[in-house]
């Protein structure tokens, strides 16, 4: 039997970022407040990530909560009403409910009713993954506008008594409205994972073996681990090549950017990175981690809204994404800022 072929889409568009929005917890945790659980110093934290401080949510700031204001802002900048918003995309892997995820629920905060909705958990580098799906449902013709939110309380996986962590993480939300643009305005995807290192950025104990656990197990609930040496070497080392390959699939040269934004993780490995590509003077390096700390999947929206809100950024700037983290797992893009 012979069949004829599926209908393709009707037409495809340019996509691009049409606005951008977030949303950081009121409380201000400072170096000193980690270092009653830790025997360190704020001088010690301060060289070795460069984080002064950050933000950590309370009881009424919830992922969904947090991730609902961030979709508000970006929404209302740019100009798109919910009903005209086709799909929902949440990166996220510290929404604590296995099911619903939290993208139908944010959805529905932001009156946005009836299109797909579904969260991505690729860690720290989950935001650059959501973005590239947003980016090519808009080239496929599957949507017309897709919300794009990162969104994270590291603190319902914080350990505050374990020295390698306690003083990294922090909380909040970031999101971005992507929709059709007169030329393209996110450039090709490049990522990718290595699952021989998955454990070394790790939850303690998976959740079904801590539900049956008993004694001081049981007393203890799962945490975020990481072998922070090994994932600055690999970060700081092969997140650059990562970077360039991003930078050559958009045919440009780090001359070309107007802003380098990397996942928030440690002042030295974002140096580090800025140093390995030579970025020239004129580029801006988001540092947002100084005073947010590192919110994994919602930090690159973060700091991205952190440098437009600060001027820095005129209209039409190129930005060199970089996500990076448990996974390992990774994801850079180039995109053209409303």
């Amino acid at each position: 039997m012979t069949h004829s072929a599926l209908p393709a889409p009707a037409r495809t568009a340019h996509p691009g970022i049409l606005g951008v929005g977030a949303y950081r917890p009121h409380r201000v945790v400072p170096n000193e407040e980690i270092c009653r659980h830790i025997d360190s110093s704020d001088e010690w934290i301060r060289t070795r990530s460069g984080i002064r401080t950050r933000r950590w949510a309370s009881a009424e700031e919830t992922l969904v909560a947090m991730g609902a204001h961030a979709a508000g802002k970006a929404l209302a900048q740019a100009g798109v009403r919910a009903d005209q918003v086709d799909c929902v995309i949440v990166a996220t892997f510290t929404h604590m409910q296995q099911t619903p995820a939290a993208a139908p629920r944010i959805a529905d905060r932001v009156q946005i009713r009836g299109a797909a909705a579904f969260d991505v958990s690729a860690g720290c580098a989950g935001f650059v993954h959501a973005l590239a799906l947003a980016a090519d449902a808009i080239r496929a013709g599957t949507s017309r506008y897709v919300l794009v939110v990162g969104a994270e309380r590291m603190t319902d996986l914080l350990d505050v008594t374990d020295r390698s962590t306690a003083f990294l993480f922090g909380d909040g939300a970031g999101a971005v409205v992507l929709g059709p643009v007169g030329a393209n305005a996110v450039g090709p995807v490049v990522w990718g994972a290595d699952g021989s290192q998955a454990d070394a950025i790790a939850q303690t104990t998976p959740w079904n073996e801590w539900h049956g656990s008993t004694g001081e197990h049981a007393a203890r609930r799962p945490a975020l681990r990481q072998d922070g040496q090994r994932v600055y070497r690999w970060a700081a080392f092969e997140m650059a090549r990562v970077a360039q390959q991003a930078l050559d699939a958009a045919g440009l040269t780090p001359a070309d950017l107007d802003a380098f934004v990397p996942h928030q993780a440690n002042v030295r490995i974002i140096d580090h990175l800025a140093d390995r590509l030579r970025l020239p003077s004129h580029v801006a390096v988001a540092r947002d981690v100084e005073t947010t700390g590192n919110t994994s999947g919602a930090s690159i929206p973060l700091a991205l809204d952190h440098l437009l809100q600060q001027g820095t950024l005129n209209p039409g700037a190129r930005a060199l994404l970089l996500g990076y983290g448990a996974g390992l797992s990774y994801a850079a893009t180039v995109v053209t800022l409303p």
